[in-house]
């Protein structure tokens, strides 16, 4: 869909667009092919849309993939998708809230891949909960603010490195990414976009059972960054299991949460577990 097209399209169903919802769609031809050439799809992939909005990268998904579903939540875009995608064969379309249909862990993502021009609002969220999902998708290529792309690639000892890096690392394996430009949405959001490719862990850094405390790990000592890390984990572990830890990963007890490598802060994660089992 063109420019054009999209403020027509908009104009005839006299639909005004949602800002909470995050609503912007992509006119940019040329972006929408990249988007779809870095999902690597085949013709029996099964594919997860979310917030496929009036359906401009839906068409193209739809011309390359076995099955796509998307997932919108505004009851007007969804009639609107029904009206001019409804009848192909390859497509269901479902009105609802991605964010509560993977917290119901009701819906199997295992077998998709994730191909969407996420609305910012709910974007780093859900991905959160996706990755941490034991359904979670076999590979993820989506549209993010510029600034969350930038921590998703994130290195130590950066500004970007933080909580969203680690969470999505250690489920996720960044792949390619190319920046997008604001010009390329309507309407035009304020900042620039970026489309990665998220390509699932072959062999788990942890075990099921050790997420969760690696996202307590995490948050607590992303928390307060600035501070030292092993000050801060004592508020939650023993005293000599997190001085044991350290000497074991070789980390300095002055060191802060930022400079600490993923790999290392799984290792953490099993170390503080059986601290945890011990006592």
């Amino acid at each position: 869909m063109t420019l054009s097209e999209i403020r027509k399209l908009l104009n005839d169903k006299e639909i005004l667009l949602t800002r909470s919802l995050g609503q912007t769609f992509m006119h940019d031809q040329n972006q929408l092919r990249k988007i779809v050439a870095l999902a690597r799809l085949a013709p029996g992939d099964s594919v997860i849309e979310v917030g496929p909005g009036l359906g401009p990268l839906t068409e193209l998904l739809l011309e390359a993939a076995g099955h796509v579903t998307a997932i919108e939540t505004d009851r007007r875009l969804v009639k609107l998708l029904e009206e001019r995608l409804g009848q192909r064969d390859n497509f269901t379309l479902q009105h609802a809230d991605a964010m509560k249909l993977v917290r119901k862990t009701e819906f199997d993502w295992a077998g998709h891949k994730l191909v969407a021009n996420l609305p910012y609002s709910i974007a780093s969220p859900l991905l959160i909960d996706l990755a941490a999902s034991p359904g979670r998708p076999s590979a993820m290529v989506v549209t993010l603010q510029l600034e969350v792309v930038q921590r998703m690639l994130a290195e130590p000892s950066t500004k970007e490195y933080g909580v969203l890096t680690l969470l999505i690392g250690l489920h996720y394996t960044a792949g390619e990414s190319f920046v997008i430009p604001r010009g390329s949405f309507y309407p035009e959001p304020n900042v620039d976009s970026g489309c990665i490719e998220l390509l699932r862990r072959k062999i788990p850094l942890l075990p099921p059972e050790l997420c969760p405390v690696f996202k307590k790990i995490v948050k607590r000592v992303f928390a307060e960054r600035r501070k030292k890390m092993m000050k801060l984990l004592k508020r939650d572990w023993p005293g000599a299991a997190v001085v044991e830890a350290f000497n074991a990963l070789g980390l300095d007890e002055a060191i802060r949460a930022e400079r600490v490598t993923l790999d290392q802060f799984a290792e953490l994660t099993q170390r503080l577990s059986r601290a945890e089992i011990d006592e």
